[in-house]
């Protein structure tokens, strides 16, 4: 996620509870994210959570960038 994107999500997840849960949450699976892809082998259980992780960041940031979106939306 862009530098400007990041800025915009903290400046607004003190006001916007549901931003803040989102996220929350996508940092945690980020490090998950980091954590399997740093293994030097990765059992199939592992590969399949692996994915299934990157599954759940990418729908969470599509979320995020919606709720920062409307948020711009709705300042203008």
């Amino acid at each position: 996620m862009e530098k400007h994107h990041v800025e915009l999500i903290e400046k607004y997840t003190a006001t916007h509870s549901d931003l803040k849960e989102l996220w929350e949450e996508h940092q945690l699976y980020s490090k998950q994210v980091e954590k399997l892809e740093n293994k030097p082998y990765r059992a199939p259980p592992e590969e399949q959570t692996l994915k299934q992780l990157k599954k759940q960041k990418l729908e969470g940031k599509t979320q995020i960038m919606g709720i920062v979106d409307t948020i711009l939306a709705q300042e203008k």
